[in-house]
């Protein structure tokens, strides 16, 4: 049986008239955030709509508007990306995941910078350590056997943003960033740990924060928040509704199957009594 995609809901004490709409820390960046913005398409920001991963059939239907460099981070728009080659904006695709095959094929075009940043490019790192903007390296999640050979480039700032970089942070804690470490969705122990250390604007980007944020309402920075994936919850009920809806037509095509019919006409059932069956 044909599945529905999940179904989004905003969490019961989240306020959406204190959401933010506007610019880089607005709603179009929220992943869980589609139907809100499919339902309001003014509200929708579409330079920071060609970065949500989940957004690219609003894209796709409106051309026009995407903003390419934005797209290019876009681990989800490869094809479109395949498809513009002209228009790629190499420094941001050299951070995007899913486009190794274009940046191999492309090496002179590649920026160290972005590359650093890549999950996925740590063989072409690894190959390429002179080129290494350790900086960046630092916030890399795939990074962390490069970043342990060399401690000494470590910048401690953009490591704790690094949600694989937990062990080192507790053995560092006197180098550790808490502005920075306040966004680590892996870090909540150690900020749990030191209340009075958390920046409440980066928790509340915090994916794994919402309980804190939740008993903490009057610290929230909802302009952050906004693009938080963890304001939303699945709805359930919704789902449950399109299951059945699913099911139901599922049934109908194999029930009214033209071979299924013709059957039962064979078998001397009139139209008029399959009509009073269905």
């Amino acid at each position: 049986m044909k599945q529905p995609e999940p179904v989004y809901k905003l969490l019961d004490w989240i306020d959406p008239n204190k959401l933010n709409w506007d610019g880089l820390y607005g709603l179009s960046t929220n992943p869980n955030a589609i139907p809100l913005l499919e339902a309001n398409p003014d509200g929708i920001h579409w330079n920071m709509l060609s970065k949500n991963p989940n957004a690219i059939h609003l894209l796709e239907a409106n051309p026009d508007k995407i903003y390419w460099p934005y797209l290019s981070t876009n681990p989800n728009a490869i094809h479109l990306l395949e498809q513009n080659q002209d228009k790629i904006n190499w420094s941001f695709l050299s951070c995007n995941p899913n486009a190794i095959h274009l940046l191999e094929k492309n090496p002179d075009k590649i920026t160290c910078g972005g590359l650093s940043k890549n999950p996925n490019a740590i063989h072409l790192l690894e190959q390429n350590q002179d080129k290494i903007n350790w900086h960046f390296l630092s916030d890399n999640p795939s990074a962390i056997h490069l970043l342990e050979q060399n401690l000494d480039k470590i910048h401690w700032g953009f490591l704790s943003f690094n949600p694989n970089a937990i062990r080192l942070l507790e053995q560092n804690q006197d180098k550790i960033k808490w502005m920075h470490l306040s966004k680590n969705p892996n870090a909540i122990h150690l900020l749990e740990a030191n209340p009075d250390k958390i920046n409440w604007n980066m928790l509340s980007k915090n994916p794994n924060a919402i309980h804190l944020l939740e008993k903490n309402q009057d610290k929230i920075d909802w302009q952050f928040l906004s693009t938080n994936p963890s304001i939303y919850e699945i709805d359930y009920k919704t789902m449950k509704k399109q299951m059945v809806d699913i099911y139901f037509e599922e049934l109908m095509m194999v029930v009214l199957h033209p071979s299924r019919i013709q059957k039962l006409l064979d078998m001397g059932i009139s139209i008029d009594e399959l009509d009073d069956c269905i």
